[in-house]
């Protein structure tokens, strides 16, 4: 049995750190700011994205990574003898998944996966498929496995302003007025790999945060080994160590990660939003 390697676009939202720990490879996609274009999290941050926009009003475009791109990417692993489980943000949102089949085609000993989710839920389940990587699992059962758990995947972000999903064409700009105005939060829930709204809530957002967080967890059928709280920045530390405090008291991980999302929801989000990502049983 060839070794097995785990790999994922850059929409997983892992730190450098936790990549090493785990030992995955993630390839980027590219951001466009302007007349430049830069490698997700490399020469480009979320801060940075901020402040371009708070300066000159613009938000950034990601673009999906080419079959080019990921043949240079899972051409060396190939040839190093290993099989590779890919993992890619939802095929609705972008075209990475088709490309990454077109290479995977190409070379061979490549399970690509559509997760049908984004940011750190993909991360959630890289973790899944190193755990059964260490336990000697080959690729087919990692990748049968891992298309299996995402059915199971719960992903749900409340968001503080529609402003960024205005300008990046996602809501109408009389919807993200309305709901700045009457201080409504919606909830975006991931469904059949598209994002929808599912319910409005309404008050400051630190109320806003620890009302969605109970009601999200009051439920039984949590897989207890981990959670992640993914936050796109401007929440402050000692709020997300309260709410981290809160989900704790709810629900005893084994394993809760705090986690910053990177450019792409941050480009299409904006500050303020926070997630909370589980896997149920």
């Amino acid at each position: 049995m060839k070794p097995v390697i785990l790999t994922s676009d850059s929409v997983c939202d892992l730190s450098e750190e936790m990549c090493r720990q785990l030992n995955v490879k993630v390839i980027p996609l590219t951001v466009i700011e302007g007349d430049e274009s830069f490698k997700d999290g490399v020469g480009i941050t979320p801060d940075r994205i901020y402040d371009i926009y708070r300066e000159e009003g613009l938000l950034p475009k990601t673009t999906a990574i080419s079959p080019q791109e990921f043949l240079d990417f899972f051409g060396p692993l190939v040839e190093e003898g290993y099989e590779i489980v890919h993992l890619d943000i939802s095929s609705k949102l972008s075209g990475t998944y088709q490309n990454a089949c077109i290479a995977a085609a190409e070379l061979g000993s490549i399970h690509v996966i559509d997760t049908c989710h984004l940011t750190t839920s993909m991360g959630l389940l890289l973790m899944e498929g190193c755990r059964l990587r260490d336990a000697g699992k080959s690729a087919q059962e990692i990748a049968d496995h891992l298309e299996a758990c995402k059915e199971k995947l719960v992903t749900t972000f409340v968001v503080d302003t529609l402003e960024f999903l205005w300008k990046g064409g996602r809501c109408s700009g009389v919807t993200a007025l309305g709901a700045n105005l009457l201080k409504i939060r919606p909830c975006l829930e991931m469904q059949d790999g598209e994002l929808k709204v599912g319910k409005k809530y309404r008050g400051s957002m630190e109320k806003v945060y620890e009302q969605y967080i109970r009601e999200l967890l009051n439920r039984d059928d949590i897989d207890l080994r981990a959670g992640i709280l993914t936050h796109s920045g401007g929440i402050s530390q000692e709020v997300l160590d309260r709410l981290a405090q809160l989900v704790k008291a709810l629900i005893p991980f084994e394993n809760l990660y705090i986690m910053r999302a990177g450019c792409t929801v941050t480009s299409h989000c904006g500050p303020g939003t926070l997630g909370m990502i589980f896997i149920t049983k």
